[in-house]
């Protein structure tokens, strides 16, 4: 071979090669972001961009977000374009060409990008973003497959395929068509209407329904997990809401506030290797779930007032909370004379009334669920006045074989109303508790404890408990590592939840009758336990 013909089939070899190579950067140049955050219409809020303009995609891009959603329309001229309704500029987009709509600019100075634009846009310097490519239907059903063809074609056509994170639409034949011209692409079905078994017979990949729907039909969660399906929903801006969807380990949030998700991502108990197994998220109305949760009745304990019942007068669940709910109230005490308390000293006081004066609810999970280590959190308004006494409390398990405090007990938050402005967490033990004086207590400034939420919380392993309020650790113990009599806290226990009225404790300043009706209102109960 000669000098010249080497050098030609060595030239050629290196093109080839750099062809090979060049196709092969398109193919591996992005790996999704390892976190759940999909940009509504890009990353548009913070900077105040236009919605689905490139600068929005930019800028998700630069946040990192796991994906970013974009809608999709097609113009008379069969050019598809990236905007959500249906008009622009009082221009119907399908029935105007492309020329009549990039006339009018949105509002940063961009023309109105088209569909190829818009994703070489995406493809450029992004690592991390994937595309969520929105097609929005009409009712022109032809038109919306010829749509769908036009955009798969033009993702071919761009080699953009490894871009697109997935294909997302209200219109379910436009996802059965992209199911048939691309069995590999990734669907998700908006509407909410289908179950995760019906997506699954129809080979659509995942769920991308409004949050409300999930929380309807809590059982889809599951369902779509055991089969294989994604989860996302939209459009998720409160952090309440952000805060359930980690929770219960959604894939994928949508949402319009990405930097507020990717704060609560670094809060979130998953972050830590927790994961929910028992929760409440009273999304119900009327008496409480009778799996979760059982009632006490009467007079219970320290000196209270109050006489507990399971009237929804007490204990309901109204507009997505729990409510327990105190009134000065007369009724009748059953125990009245009862000779087995009356040989109680402890116990006397609740045979010596014929009536009590107040009504209240003290709800537990005993023989229901228990948990050996994990983190609780109940996010709650508490109620007010003087004389008012509630807590989130843990008792062990075998209460009732070595009895209090010998079973030990954990006061994730207790409040009394004469001490408006903090809470404390406790734990009482055989060694520590406050018959001797001994317990283990601290307390925190709360602002606002009426009128606003906060998250009570506790972080138990077997080494520590911390006591948390809106994420901040107020008051730690450690095992001592000596006897049960010192760290009962290597069992099973239970929860309580209740509002207590007067008692040794809440009652020290009398109580305040003025202040009646009063509640404590909780949003949501949750316990997290490691994976492993």
């Amino acid at each position: 071979m000669s000098n010249i013909s080497y050098l030609k089939n060595l030239s050629l070899i290196l093109v080839l090669t750099g062809l090979i190579a060049c196709d092969n950067n398109v193919k591996d140049n992005i790996n999704f972001a390892d976190n759940v955050v999909v940009a509504h219409r890009g990353a548009f809020k913070a900077k105040e961009l236009p919605e689905n303009s490139i600068a929005a995609l930019k800028y998700a891009i630069e946040l990192g977000c796991t994906g970013s959603e974009f809608d999709v329309h097609m113009t008379a001229d069969s050019i598809p374009v990236v905007y959500h309704d249906p008009h622009y500029n009082d221009l119907t987009i399908k029935e105007s060409t492309y020329e009549e709509l990039s006339k009018f600019k949105l509002s940063n100075g961009e023309i109105l990008p088209t569909l190829k634009d818009y994703i070489l846009a995406g493809m450029e310097n992004n690592t991390t973003t994937g595309l969520v490519l929105e097609i929005k239907p009409s009712k022109d059903i032809e038109h919306n497959l010829k749509m769908t063809e036009k955009i798969l074609a033009l993702v071919k056509e761009l080699k953009a395929e490894p871009y697109i994170h997935s294909y997302i639409s209200f219109g379910y034949g436009i996802l059965q068509k992209i199911v048939e011209l691309d069995p590999n692409a990734k669907t998700q079905y908006l509407n909410g209407s289908k179950s995760p078994q019906e997506l699954k017979n129809d080979g659509i990949s995942g769920l991308d329904y409004h949050m409300n729907v999930f929380k309807k039909n809590p059982h889809w969660i599951e369902e779509a997990k055991e089969l294989g399906l994604t989860l996302n929903a939209w459009t998720v801006n409160a952090q309440e809401d952000l805060d359930w969807l980690l929770a219960n380990e959604f894939d994928y949030i949508t949402t319009n506030e990405p930097e507020l998700l990717f704060e609560r991502i670094k809060e979130s108990p998953t972050k830590d290797g927790y994961s929910l197994v028992w929760s409440d998220e009273f999304n119900y109305k009327g008496k409480l779930d009778s799996t979760k949760w059982g009632y006490a009745y009467g007079f219970i304990a320290n000196q209270e007032e109050q006489y507990y019942t399971d009237s929804l007068k007490n204990a309901r669940v109204e507009d997505g909370n729990l409510i327990i709910e105190t009134h000065k109230e007369a009724i009748t005490n059953k125990d009245y004379n009862n000779p087995e308390l009356l040989k109680k000293s402890w116990m006397k006081y609740a045979a010596e009334r014929k009536t009590a004066k107040y009504t209240s609810a003290r709800l537990t999970t005993k023989d229901l669920a228990s948990w050996q280590y994990g983190r609780i959190e109940v996010r709650a308004k508490l109620p007010k006045g003087v004389g008012m006494w509630p807590a989130i409390w843990m008792l062990g398990n075998n209460r009732s074989e070595v009895s209090w405090p010998e079973c030990g007990e954990i006061d994730i938050m207790e409040h009394v109303g004469f001490n408006k402005d903090s809470i404390f967490g406790t734990i009482h033990t055989e060694a520590y508790n406050h018959t001797k004086g001994t317990e283990k207590s601290k307390s925190i400034f709360i602002d606002k404890p009426y009128d606003e939420f906060h998250v009570f919380a506790l972080d138990w392993t077997p080494e520590k408990i911390d006591f948390i309020l809106d994420g901040v650790v107020y008051n730690q113990i450690e095992n001592e590592h000596k006897t049960t009599a010192e760290w009962p806290f290597d069992q099973k226990f239970y929860l309580i939840l209740n509002v207590a009225v007067g008692g040794m404790l809440g009652g020290q300043k009398g109580i305040d009758d003025s202040v009646f009706p009063q509640q404590m209102v909780v949003d949501y109960v949750r316990v997290y336990q490691q994976k492993n």
